[in-house]
């Protein structure tokens, strides 16, 4: 993959413009150039610079230290060298402080040796960085509570930067997603589909609190039996419509686990709903429950009065466990690929070292959990209901991955975004704690890439198939670097309810906003659009023969690892291409169009002339 689009190690200088003006954390629009000793870089909007120190050596672990001019600013930190002759390159180093999960000191008074005093600083993004400073400067200490008060902004009292970024799209990206237009596009309350409604039950947040306004419920289940079942459900989150087929009107449902607990405990209300989940859909007399936890941990979870689906209690029900493990281990699983990953892993044993991550294994299992919940939707024609323990996390990556795989619609640009909106954001999935945006507590239990798995997986299936979505690795990538980056409002916030109370809207911009001005650079050259073959069910095989690590994302910082052909110039000029090709066909096909009526209409007047009337 070509790295010209991300802050990079190891930049030329003749390169600089370019590189930093496409880079997905440095937007382009409306904002200016700010020259500060020789250190240049371009400004966001609402962007202010707090500390500049000169004469600092960055230690890069490829290829030494060089020594330059460390600019810090509220939203980032930006490190440019300052070469001693024209021959060695510029070094840029740029990382928005949202990315940043700790900062230590290295090194005391007593320190001896060169670039032996100064400052680690831990990324969430794959990368650690190191500064040395000269004791004798006293930079030290400004540079680390500079970094410390905007890094984590929460800990100190203080508003994260999105709230200061003001910049202007031609889209509006909040508008994105609307629940009932998205509801509708799926055809309930349509004539073709009666048995689901739309309902505002939840409209003030007061039944669940972590779930959004709008639903769709079974049109047979009324008020007071949806507030029965929250009851009997794990955080009140009760099992709501995520998708419904067009065709046999099969549905995948979410919620969270039910509270049964180590006596099993039945409850009416919830076997009812369960049932009428089931009846929605004519198509069969079966429903299948998708519990991702592995069965092990699910029963442990009744000690805690949490628990499953009993066969016996809920008839007509299949019920089967993923095997997913929960966050703590996959924390774990990526702390490990981190540490093969950045700098590098012994090249004798890089293969053993990614398979010792379990990495690839955890991206497979979620994988084939959502080509289940697909065959039991698509071939066996029935509803399925997803649930995890709290249901916004596992059940987050099922949902939308199944989602992804059914309808051709979230393949799109516009389509991806409503998914994310619509099951990650909408539903709860804990941004602020599990990437802790602006907060210190790096060691923090709550942490966990549950999201980052997610699009990992979705990147696995763009390998399988390179026609089916409209969107490339670049928007992936894009999409995780402001995950971190705190710039945007989109991923800030637990719930809806709090983004609702934050007026986030408003007083924030929106990633899509961003992505949708300048949506040519994250379009796959290609993607076969409303072509047939792409409309399909996408099925993609899971197996570990197929299942990759993305070097592109995790190894992006190593430039032993990246790819040496410039691939995102070479899509841009095939869509370049593709556009003119377009262009012709249509210029043909109204030039044979002209054609054509030009001839007919020779035809009647040569019909005229020779009919007998004249």
């Amino acid at each position: 993959m070509d790295h010209h689009h991300n802050s990079d190690f190891h930049r030329s200088s003749n390169s600089l413009d370019s590189d930093s003006k496409s880079s997905s954390l440095n937007s382009k629009h409306g904002m200016d150039t700010i020259v500060a000793n020789e250190s240049s870089f371009t400004y966001l909007s609402g962007e202010n610079m707090q500390d500049i120190k000169n004469d600092v050596s960055y230690i890069c672990p490829y290829s030494g230290p060089v020594v330059g001019t460390l600019t810090i600013t509220n939203y980032r930190l930006h490190f440019r060298s300052q070469p001693s002759s024209d021959k060695d390159p510029v070094v840029i180093v740029d990382c928005p402080l949202g990315a940043v999960s700790r900062i230590e000191k290295v090194g005391g008074a007593s320190s001896r040796g060169e670039n032996s005093y100064g400052i680690d600083i831990f990324c969430k993004d794959m990368r650690n960085l190191r500064f040395a400073h000269k004791q004798e400067n006293h930079s030290r200490r400004t540079v680390f509570e500079k970094l410390q008060s905007y890094a984590f902004p929460l800990a100190s009292g203080n508003q994260l930067f999105a709230f200061n970024y003001k910049e202007k799209f031609t889209e509006d990206g909040w508008s994105v997603y609307e629940p009932v237009a998205e509801l509708r596009r799926m055809g309930v309350n349509s004539a073709n589909n009666d048995t689901w409604r739309i309902t505002r039950i939840n409209e003030k947040y007061e039944i669940c609190d972590s779930y959004p306004s709008v639903w769709a419920v079974p049109k047979s289940a009324k008020d007071d039996l949806i507030k029965q079942v929250a009851n009997f459900r794990s955080r009140n989150r009760l099992p709501v419509l995520c998708w419904i087929h067009p065709k046999s009107l099969a549905t995948i449902t979410r919620c969270s686990q039910p509270l049964v607990g180590v006596s099993g405990k039945r409850n009416d209300a919830d076997e009812t709903f369960i049932n009428c989940i089931m009846e929605a859909n004519a198509q069969s007399d079966k429903l299948s429950i998708f519990d991702a936890r592995p069965n092990a941990n699910a029963i442990a979870n009744k000690a805690k009065g949490g628990g499953y689906e009993s066969e016996d209690a809920y008839k007509n029900v299949e019920l089967t466990f993923l095997d997913i493990h929960n966050i703590h281990v996959m924390r774990e699983s990526l702390r490990k690929l981190k540490e093969i990953c950045f700098p590098a892993s012994d090249d004798q044993k890089w293969l053993s070292a990614v398979e010792s991550t379990l990495w690839l294994k955890h991206i497979k299992c979620i994988l084939a959990g959502a080509v289940r919940i697909v065959d039991r939707i698509e071939n066996m024609r029935m509803s399925v209901v997803v649930h995890c323990s709290d249901g916004w996390d596992r059940t987050s990556q099922l949902t939308a991955l199944a989602m992804l795989l059914l309808d051709p619609y979230y393949r799109t640009l516009k389509g991806f975004q409503v998914l994310i909106e619509k099951e990650w954001l909408s539903f709860g999935h804990k941004f602020a704690q599990r990437i802790g945006h602006g907060d210190n507590h790096h060691s923090d239990a709550d942490r966990s890439p549950v999201f980052l798995q997610f699009i990992d997986c979705v990147w696995q299936i763009t390998k399988q198939y390179p026609h089916a979505l409209e969107f490339n690795e670049y928007f992936l990538i894009t999409i995780l670097d402001h995950l971190y980056s705190c710039r945007f409002g989109t991923f800030l916030f637990n719930t809806e309810r709090e983004r609702v109370d934050k007026d986030l809207k408003n007083k924030t911009v929106s990633l899509w906003s961003f992505i949708n001005s300048t949506h040519e650079q994250y379009r796959n050259p290609l993607y076969g659009g409303r072509n047939s073959a792409i409309q399909t069910v996408l099925k993609p095989v899971v197996s570990m023969r197929h299942i990759r690590l993305w070097k592109g994302l995790y190894c992006r910082w190593n430039p032993s690892m990246r790819a040496q052909d410039p691939v995102y110039q070479r899509t841009r000029e095939l869509l370049a291409l593709q556009e003119q090709l377009m262009k012709q066909v249509e210029d043909c096909r109204l030039e044979k169009t002209g054609n054509q009526q030009q001839g007919n209409r020779t035809h009647l007047q040569q019909n005229r002339l020779t009919s007998p009337l004249h």
